[in-house]
């Protein structure tokens, strides 16, 4: 069922058993609850909420209801929310809306849609705003949101959606996506493998990696990607083991020389914010065992040592 419904979507197998209930459910009653997909970024909110709007027929047709999506850091107030989208996009149209990067929203925009969509027994809501009155049609209008930032939406907002939470991708998931997305491609033994290791858990990366690979055979007038092939393109784009960024790089160095470093000490080192640093890089050296931190301050792991080690071997 599940290929049938999502034939594209590599993975995300729990995402997709749960959002064909809601689908066989709107076949039904032309209903599905209001979404909120949550997830890092690259791990594919809006592929996912593109491919469930695909799967939403309009009321007695075969035709897929208009899909329209909404950066939300380009709402500023609930006046423009309704004069530029809901009043010439949604209003008494057939519809599924996504609200990208949900957490942008401003605050009086997101009082307005917990009045929106208030669930009911009519799954109708009326909004009065200014001179207008619109009727919201939950048969005629889905709404779905996506977030990166999850703590950062108003509780209440929560609780009026499905929460539908992605995972990070698997190797082979990845490997896959690349495969995929490089039809026509052929490629030597274990290679996709070897290339999944260095995409971070991270859809978007895979297709970035396919279309690198895609420009690198199109230079070499060849279909087959060989692991010296592998090698070479490490080379020229400079990828690290574990896909680490330079950046990265240089904060295991800065702990490499002293035991116990403190935040303050990488910050100047890299000459980056302390929040830039917490927020943009020790997240995945932590999650990849590579530092620690501790009430004595940050350093580096067996792994963050042997990974420096390994490098230097290999230079």
């Amino acid at each position: 069922m599940n290929k049938k419904l999502f034939p594209e979507i590599v993975g995300q197998d729990a995402a997709k058993r749960k959002l064909a209930f809601f689908i066989n459910g709107y076949k039904a009653s032309k209903i599905i609850p209001h979404i909120m997909f949550v997830a890092p970024k690259g791990c594919g909110k809006t592929m996912l909420a593109k491919a469930l709007g695909r799967n939403l027929n309009k009321r007695g047709s075969t035709k897929h209801k208009r899909f329209l999506e909404i950066n939300c850091s380009t709402i500023k107030n609930v006046r423009q929310f309704f004069n530029q989208i809901i009043i010439p996009h949604v209003h008494n149209q057939e519809c599924t809306v996504l609200f990208d990067e949900a957490s942008e929203l401003p605050k009086d925009v997101t009082m307005a849609l917990l009045t929106i969509l208030n669930p009911n027994e009519r799954n109708r809501t009326t909004f009065t705003f200014e001179d207008y009155t619109v009727d919201f049609d939950f048969s005629q209008q889905s709404f779905m949101f996506a977030t990166t930032e999850a703590q950062q939406i108003f509780h209440a907002l929560m609780d009026r959606c499905e929460r539908v939470d992605l995972e990070e991708y698997a190797l082979d998931e990845l490997a896959k996506i690349v495969e995929r997305t490089l039809k026509g491609a052929t490629f030597q033994g274990k290679v996709l493998d070897d290339v999944a290791t260095v995409l971070r858990g991270n859809a978007r990366q895979a297709q970035k990696m396919a279309n690198n690979i895609k420009i690198y055979l199109k230079s070499q007038k060849r279909k087959n990607f060989t692991n010296k092939d592998w090698g070479s393109l490490k080379h020229h784009l400079g990828l690290l083991p574990l896909g680490l960024s330079p950046i990265e790089l240089q904060i295991l160095n800065v702990l490499l020389e002293s035991k116990e470093c403190s935040l303050t000490k990488i910050s100047a080192k890299t000459g980056l914010t302390k929040a830039c640093v917490q927020r943009d890089f020790e997240i995945y050296l932590q999650k990849n065992s590579l530092m620690e931190i501790t009430t004595a301050g940050r350093s580096l792991t067996k792994k963050g040592m042997d990974y420096l080690k390994n490098l230097e071997k290999a230079a």
